[in-house]
């Protein structure tokens, strides 16, 4: 070979080095890079053949990885979906000596090449595997070149293996001492490339890692919210797959990246972030007048006083030559008005669809009721709740109504509630006050157990998950993050919170996620609260949202059409819960008697 045509081949071997040096960095699918290091030394030395180990965490195992043979025509491990069949190679023998007979794990022991011009000759490697695998194959393994993988900090992440260098005219021969530098460069450019792969594959499975320890504290905060931390990411990811997957309609044109459906799956696993703020006898508040405990137990003790007093003053008159028959009439009278008011107070505090106004009218007739207190109830509190009592104290014994709204029922802001033109366009509007765990006030509730400031700080969640969200240094790859997990509260018809935006200021992810949100709350199985609803229950109620427009029609169609409520029902809904729904009346109407699709969505992709 003249030194022209040898100038020239080197020239063409370094460049390609380059070429894959700049392939290998930009390459973040880990089975295409493994491939690409292992096939671009084979092409370098016009080897026949390769494998490529990687080290364990631990460094006592090389793993196999990929395999090639071009004239056996093997490929398992990478891109091909074969498993590669044999063991990992031990580093070290059972009694801990480190094993230099194998020459792959002396290549990675030694952290140095190893170049072989025949296997058969060699004296200090054991191949008696090679030789028992060419007897059965035929094959004749020759010339080895054995490259440890060395990162920047020095160590071996893996170790790269050649066999039998080929000729121009396909001749096997020794591999060169002239390409067994290209080769270690190679190794060296892979070794970084691929720590750092690993490095970021590390950080991601942590930062998944913390985000379900913190979905998880969630979830086990409260029972009435076990699980949903969970399900709702993997409902989400069910209903954006389904989108994904569709060819026409309103979604065609919809798609995710591999990073975006990364950034999808940190923003439902945070979706809910902000519930480690919001007080947990809020979240669990079951009955009206429940903070940290049940306080009806505090009114049932007065009307028990109460009781008390109308049998001492029943035999206070017998004593004093009274009308025994006539008293103990008026007693019995009393005590049953009194068990007939606490049962209806008691009947209020649970809570239900409507407090009427006549039922409240009788409330706050039954708290005109008086008892007396002869304890002074301005001892053994906490310093917060001492600042809150009135500091002109009365003289005891002291008349007290059986149901009140006192001054230190009012808990004031600890801090300054966001303006209206906040940062973050938030529109919900902070109640007066903090809370107001007034006795009447609370059994007056309307609907449910939730006052006006209960609901604030249950709202108030969404709020915070956007503040914390939004402090997080994202990358630009999970920007997207606080939008998409901060919208499940929204509605289509810009009544929803926290910012008041409407269908066309919204995400497709992050509509997708407020049908997932509903849809979870509706059918969950784990809230002490409240009975399952079956799938045709929570549809149906669905389906008034949608007609109200508070979600995304097309999305709830898709959600009927695709099977994604069955999928979802099959994996978390108890059996019973597992009923035969009609859809049909739930979607969208044809137009003009075809199958003409809903309004185009304008958006292309997200």
């Amino acid at each position: 070979m003249s030194v022209a045509a040898i100038s020239d081949e080197r020239e063409v071997r370094y460049r390609r080095l380059i070429e894959l040096g700049i392939a290998l960095s930009a390459e973040r699918n880990h089975a295409r890079l493994l491939e690409m290091i292992l096939v671009g030394a084979k092409d370098l030395t016009n080897a026949d053949g390769g494998t490529l180990y990687l080290s364990n965490d631990a460094h006592t195992q090389l793993r196999f990885e990929i395999m090639r043979n071009d004239t056996l025509c093997i490929a398992l491990g990478g891109t091909t979906g074969q498993r590669i069949p044999f063991p990992p190679l031990e580093l070290y023998d059972a009694d801990g000596n480190p094993d230099h007979k194998n020459v792959s794990t002396s290549a990675a022991l030694s952290a140095s090449t190893i170049a072989i011009a025949d296997a058969y000759d060699a004296e200090h490697f054991d191949f008696s595997g090679t030789k028992a695998f060419d007897a059965k194959t035929g094959y004749r393994s020759m010339s080895f070149l054995t490259v440890p993988l060395r990162n920047h900090d020095a160590e071996v992440v893996g170790v790269l293996q050649l066999i039998n260098a080929r000729a121009a005219d396909g001749k096997v021969i020794a591999f060169s001492d002239e390409i067994t530098p290209l080769i270690e460069a190679l190794s060296s450019q892979a070794a970084v490339a691929l720590d750092n792969q690993m490095l970021l594959a590390a950080q991601k499975n942590l930062f998944k890692a913390f985000i379900e320890v913190i979905a998880n504290a969630i979830d086990a905060k409260s029972p009435y919210t076990g699980g949903h931390c969970r399900r709702v990411p993997e409902l989400t990811n069910m209903l954006t797959r389904a989108a994904v997957e569709t060819q026409d309609g309103p979604f065609a044109d919809f798609h995710l990246s591999e990073d975006e459906w990364y950034e999808l799956e940190v923003a439902g696993g945070l979706h809910d972030c902000g519930k480690v703020t919001t007080p947990e006898y809020v979240v669990d508040k079951s009955t009206k007048l429940e903070t940290i405990y049940n306080r009806l137990h505090e009114v049932r003790t007065r009307f028990e006083v109460v009781k008390r007093d109308a049998e001492i003053d029943y035999l206070r008159a017998v004593a004093a030559g009274g009308d025994e028959p006539a008293l103990r009439a008026a007693r019995d009278a009393r005590l049953a008005a009194l068990d007939d008011d606490f049962a209806f107070v008691a009947e209020c505090n649970v809570g239900g669809e409507f407090m009427a106004p006549t039922k409240v009218d009788r409330l706050k007739k039954i708290a005109e009721t008086t008892w007396l207190r002869t304890l002074d109830d301005g001892v053994g509190l906490s310093w917060e709740e001492g600042q809150r009592k009135p500091q002109d104290k009365l003289v005891l014994p002291v008349v007290e109504h059986l149901l009140s709204d006192k001054p230190e029922h009012i808990i004031p802001h600890n801090k300054t509630p966001l303006a209206a033109d906040n940062a973050w366009g938030f529109t919900v509007k902070p109640p007066e006050q903090k809370f107001n765990l007034g006795e009447v006030y609370n059994l007056s509730v309307a609907r449910g157990t939730l006052t006006a400031e209960d609901r604030y700080h249950i709202s108030d969640h969404i709020v915070q998950t956007i503040i914390m969200l939004e402090a997080l240094p994202f990358p630009r790859t999970l920007k997207r993050v606080p939008e998409w997990a901060g919208g499940h509260h929204e509605k289509m018809d810009g009544t929803g919170y926290p910012k008041g935006l409407t269908h066309d200021q919204m995400s497709i992810p992050a509509r997708i996620m407020a049908i997932a949100d509903i849809f979870e709350a509706l059918t969950a199985r784990d809230r002490p609260y409240k009975m399952p609803k079956t799938l045709s229950e929570s549809i149906k109620i669905m389906s008034f949202m949608k007609k109200d427009k508070h979600i995304d029609p097309e999305l709830f169609d898709l959600f009927l059409t695709s099977g994604v409520y069955k999928d979802y029902a099959r994996l978390f809904l108890l059996p019973e819960q597992i009923d035969e729904v009609d859809i049909t009346p739930y979607l969208t109407p044809a137009k003009d008697g075809g199958e003409i699709p809903l309004a185009r969505n304008r958006e292309k992709g997200i």
